[in-house]
């Protein structure tokens, strides 16, 4: 009795180091993920070319992947470990995937404002959950599903609400619905895809979060500049050059992206997805916050109504999880 009680003394302390941990992650990811739509609008300029940051993202997070692998000692471990085959099963898809979603959203990023754009982001629980369940078979309780038609109402009363309150003229409601919230709603799908893939990796497969940055951004990176072959991104790039239209302030939103996305695998692996459902709520706060605060641009009326439901119904996802019912012996 006398160890075991020393035993619970001497581990009090590495545990209330975990969790100032997991809550500095919080705190980090919170701030980023509702700060970067934001950000990228004011820093990024509209001539940059969407592939040239894309691009130079990825290769950020490769950077700040492998320099955490040298830190915490794993990197010759995986380097042992790594095969050609294993890389492409688990990260190949998922980071074409990803390099497509990623390029939607900076279309994206350009034409709405950035409470609009997290809020429609958020749509891409439901969709993770849609493809969570046909590919790992993982259920929704009765709470969830409801949470996730909340969501869907939401997303409709942002759509009306963008297409009725920007302008009068037919031209500008057609830039911010098929250049502001198709994109985004479509990156929402391919990332709830993209999700379940590496949910199916991590779970079977057993691949390293940072590993799988790691290959994820690599695999991007050929994917987009294959593309930049026959895209207009391409040509952009070949005429004007890579960095065109490209300060030194646009680093800012690049890496800070760059930096969200390592945030996230921390986050997931030290706390779970409920934290993470925690930071996300709170990240929409953070960016109603920051855009009265830096562009005096109060919510729409469409938004207002929408910002409860979309905080609501992600807080009831994530607090009602489905359990699978013992059977009485």
């Amino acid at each position: 009795m006398a160890t075991n009680a020393v035993k619970s003394k001497k581990s009090t302390p590495s545990s209330d180091k975990a969790s100032a941990r997991i809550w500095f992650y919080s705190l980090l990811l919170t701030l980023q993920y509702g700060a970067q739509p934001m950000i990228s609008k004011r820093f990024i300029r509209r001539e940059v070319i969407v592939t040239s940051s894309v691009l130079t993202c990825e290769i950020a997070k490769v950077i700040c992947a492998l320099f955490i692998m040298t830190k915490d000692g794993t990197l010759k471990k995986v380097y042992n470990e790594w095969t050609l085959v294993g890389a492409l099963t688990a990260s190949g898809l998922p980071a074409a995937i990803y390099t497509l979603q990623n390029s939607l959203l900076q279309i994206s990023y350009k034409n709405l404002d950035s409470l609009t754009f997290s809020m429609l982001n958020q749509t891409k629980i439901f969709f993770t959950a849609f493809f969570t369940y046909f590919i790992m078979r993982q259920k929704q309780s009765i709470q969830q599903i409801g949470a996730l038609f909340l969501l869907i109402i939401a997303a409709v009363l942002l759509s009306i609400g963008e297409g009725s309150s920007k302008g009068t003229s037919s031209a500008d409601a057609e830039q911010i619905l098929f250049y502001g919230i198709i994109p985004v709603l479509v990156a929402s799908v391919l990332s709830g895809l993209a999700s379940s893939l590496c949910q199916w990796a991590s779970q079977v497969k057993k691949h390293s979060s940072y590993l799988m940055t790691v290959e994820m951004s690599f695999v991007a990176s050929l994917c987009l500049l294959l593309s930049t072959s026959k895209s207009p991104d391409g040509e952009a790039i070949r005429q004007h050059g890579f960095f065109y239209g490209w300060t030194p302030l646009t680093l800012i939103p690049v890496i800070f992206n760059a930096l969200g996305g390592i945030l996230v695998g921390l986050v997931t692996s030290h706390a779970g997805g409920v934290r993470k459902g925690f930071v996300i709520v709170s990240a929409l706060l953070v960016t109603a916050m920051m855009q009265f605060i830096f562009e005096g641009k109060p919510p729409s009326l469409y938004c207002l109504v929408a910002l409860p439901i979309v905080v609501c119904s992600i807080s009831i996802y994530q607090k009602y999880p489905y359990q699978v019912k013992k059977k009485e012996l």
